[in-house]
């Protein structure tokens, strides 16, 4: 695949995406339902949930390492699976990361702007989709931007916490876009999980600690509740919030674009939608498509619909990385494959537990793309060897 020439993220860089892409909102926002539906094993909850989180970054990163091409998954599910494997893969990238643009922009919005969610959810991925038009250093630069904003925040919210406020009574897809892809990628992604992951755990302790878990469990606003009465304190953790998001939708929108571009270089997707940019060297026709495809859905779909059915798609994408890379060996393999079996498991567990709604909705898509697929001829050129 064609890059740009000046295209090309350091490992500081490619880690700020990966940051940016996971703290989102469910830093501010998903504490609340999780604890009303694990009480007070909360934490063990979210041990498990990073368990999981962990297995299915080091087999992306150990993929990546062998395959430093944009496309992720889908590259990998192709060159150790077989075909098909990739394809559903890709497949479920794209729908389920398209169902997660829609739920990041509508929370953005929430937070922002109550009660004007879609116009602004809609403004802002017209916004962003304009930045991200415009070539992946530009992306990398607002993103380190938003995430810098919201690590300050999060620091002021720490220092309230430190200094005892009372509570009120009372949340691996661009190989080909950075330099040296095969060490940075696996790097970068470790990096930024132990970030991030360390970030959750402290949120949850200092959480638990001014609030409890009945009153963690009631909140609307956990961290707005949680730096107490002080409007300056819970308006700035409600602007983190919203930043948050925003990062997210920002590197979903990226990943979404490279995946999209490769499987249609692929022909796995209208080949229309391959062409890069002349000058930024972007998959612009696609990710305008994506753009129109997301407002479509936050138009007819709210936070909580979005997420189940966008939670239906990674899993399952994640479900191919693991059994990607168990069928990896030497020099290639850097973690055991009991690890990768976890991984695959877990997300089939976590799969059983979504909405039915959800499940219904993602097995129906899932199963119009494999029939696409089935009955329509391709090049074999991306088969496993």
């Amino acid at each position: 695949m064609a890059t740009h020439p000046q295209a090309k993220l350091s490992l500081t860089d490619a880690v700020y995406i990966g940051v940016g892409s996971m703290i989102g909102a469910g830093l501010f926002a998903a504490f609340a339902p999780a604890t009303a539906a694990a009480g007070n094993w909360l934490l063990l909850s979210l041990a498990l949930a990073a368990f999981l989180a962990f297995a299915n970054a080091t087999s992306s990163a150990q993929l990546a390492a062998q395959y430093p091409e944009s496309g992720g998954t889908y590259i990998y599910g192709n060159r150790q699976l077989g075909h098909i494997w990739g394809f559903a893969a890709g497949w479920c990238f794209v729908i389920g990361k398209t169902a997660s643009c829609a739920a990041m922009a509508l929370t953005f919005a929430a937070y922002l702007a109550p009660g004007y969610e879609k116009p602004l959810a809609i403004a802002a991925v017209a916004a962003l989709t304009t930045v991200n038009y415009r070539g992946i250093t530009r992306t990398a630069a607002l993103t380190k931007i938003l995430v810098t904003v919201v690590l300050l925040a999060l620091a002021v919210f720490f220092g309230a916490v430190l200094l005892g406020v009372a509570p009120e009574p009372s949340l691996a897809t661009m190989g080909a876009e950075v330099r040296d892809p095969a060490r940075t990628i696996p790097r970068a992604i470790i990096i930024a999980l132990t970030l991030v992951g360390s970030l959750y755990v402290l949120v949850a302790l200092a959480l638990i600690h001014q609030l409890g878990y009945e009153g963690l469990a009631d909140a609307s606003a956990p961290l707005a509740a949680a730096v107490g009465s002080s409007a300056p304190l819970a308006a700035l953790m409600g602007l983190a919030a919203s930043i948050g998001a925003l990062g997210a939708l920002l590197a979903l929108i990226t990943g979404i674009g490279r995946t999209g571009q490769a499987m249609a270089s692929n022909r796995d997707l209208p080949t229309y939608f391959a062409h890069l940019h002349p000058v930024y060297a972007v998959p612009y026709r696609l990710e305008i498509t994506v753009a129109v495809a997301v407002t479509a859905l936050i138009l007819l779909f709210d936070v909580r619909g979005a997420i189940g059915f966008s939670s239906f798609g990674v899993l399952l994408y994640y479900c191919v990385a693991n059994l990607a890379a168990f069928t990896q060996t030497a020099p290639y393999r850097r973690y055991p494959r009991t690890l990768q079996v976890a991984g695959a498991v877990g997300c089939c567990l976590v799969v059983g537990t979504l909405p039915p709604a959800s499940i219904a909705g993602g097995l129906v898509l899932l199963g119009v793309g494999l029939a696409v697929y089935l009955l329509y001829d391709r090049p074999t050129q991306t088969e496993k060897p």
